[in-house]
């Protein structure tokens, strides 16, 4: 089965060369083209795609609201956002308004299917080196600030009260970008069971993704944020 993907973008010859390039391939197809946020989201609830391949800056409704809707709906789509790396708070908004990555536009178009290819089967997009960088400068610039380390919190905050000790520290690590293979390395476990935990965090939080569970961490403040 070919992963159905919905393009949305102002801009028409990024719209005309994604169509192309994916209509070369076996296993994507486009099932339909939006201008703008507000006929994406009429678009994702019509046509249900697998995946969306999202611009930012869009006349009317812009891409971050339009992502925030689609992935409220039932059985909601996977986004990609496109942006530039200079804008990262559009970066960090998107992924707020439930995205499962971004890409950048200077990208090359190759690159892009192979990333909706990734995002399609589940993983987040982000490189692990990316992730690193985004999540430091997301922790320096947004969200609540972190409790003191020193101060025991009355209640374990939400959402993480369900988790285990190991699970906080996984968590913890998630946030600092690590992969699985570098989480075992850390905690001195074998990198099956690193995955292990991953994915029970993921169940417990109901995460779409690494880049989900990696705001989780510092919202909660398992990660602390720059001062």
């Amino acid at each position: 089965m070919s992963v159905r993907v919905l393009l949305a973008d102002d801009q028409p010859l990024m719209l005309v060369g994604l169509a192309i390039l994916i209509g070369d391939t076996d296993d994507l197809e486009v099932v339909g083209e939006a201008g703008d946020g507000r006929e994406a989201v009429r678009l994702v609830r019509e046509l249900r795609p697998d995946v969306v391949v999202m611009d930012i800056r869009m006349p009317g409704m812009d891409g971050i609201e339009a992502t925030r809707q689609a992935t409220a709906e039932p059985d909601p789509p996977k986004v990609l956002v496109l942006t530039t790396f200079d804008d990262d708070e559009y970066v960090y908004g998107a992924l707020r308004a439930g995205a499962s990555g971004f890409l950048l536009k200077s990208m090359a178009l190759d690159a892009i299917l192979d990333a909706i290819r990734v995002v399609a089967a589940g993983d987040a997009l982000i490189a692990p080196s990316v992730t690193r960088r985004l999540i430091a400068d997301f922790a320096g610039t947004s969200g609540p600030a972190a409790p003191e380390p020193d101060v025991e919190p009355a209640a374990d905050p939400s959402p993480i009260a369900g988790i285990t000790d190991r699970e906080r520290e996984v968590l913890a690590l998630v946030g600092q970008g690590l992969t699985n293979g570098e989480i075992a390395e850390r905690l001195v476990i074998s990198a099956a069971t690193a995955k292990t935990h991953v994915a029970r965090l993921f169940a417990k939080l109901e995460a779409r993704d690494r880049v989900q569970l990696a705001i989780i961490a510092f919202d909660t403040g398992l990660v602390p944020r720059r001062r």
